[in-house]
């Protein structure tokens, strides 16, 4: 797919078939996340993959209605921001950097005829401090948002529309 169509025909994809996503496509995914700006170049990213049914429960039970998917899907990605590694002068760009990465891996599984949502973490405290206990997150990972991953259950769910807004455009001054 062309990066312009998956970016316009992304859409959050919340029943998946049972198809699991291979160790090619999470790499593609991973690697594709890992390919996006960040301040300074920091690269104050993590990741944390989950397959597992109970922990997708889990994660699932920890972020709340919003996150009823997750059990259904085939994987998820915890994308974190790494504060070891954020930029000094400025170490709230780590949640900027960890948005960057995480547009990539949703376009990028898009891309991969692969569904997906964002669900986020950061900046709900009671949400970040659960994943902490439940991941075993050391100090300095912050959960950023977690991406839930799977092949669409009804591909026919999966197109474009048309997002485009032009009177929210000014150009030189508002």
């Amino acid at each position: 797919m062309e990066a312009i169509q998956a970016i316009l025909t992304r859409r959050s994809i919340r029943r998946y078939s049972d198809r699991p996503i291979g160790e090619e496509e999470m790499t593609t995914l991973l690697r594709a996340g890992m390919s996006a700006p960040s301040c300074t170049n920091c690269r104050d990213w993590a990741f944390l993959v989950v397959r597992e049914k109970a922990a997708l429960e889990a994660l699932a039970q920890n972020n709340g209605t919003a996150a009823w998917m997750l059990p259904g899907a085939a994987a998820a990605i915890v994308v974190c921001g790494d504060l070891s590694r954020a930029y000094q002068d400025c170490p709230e760009y780590w949640a900027i950097d960890a948005a960057n990465a995480a547009e990539n891996i949703l376009v990028a599984a898009n891309a991969l005829g692969i569904g997906s949502v964002f669900l986020g973490c950061h900046p709900e405290t009671n949400v970040v401090e659960g994943l902490h206990r439940l991941l075993k997150l050391p100090e300095e990972i912050v959960p950023f948002a977690i991406l839930s991953l799977g092949y669409p259950a009804d591909p026919g769910e999966v197109g474009e529309k048309e997002n485009f807004e032009p009177d929210r455009i000014h150009y030189e001054t508002w």
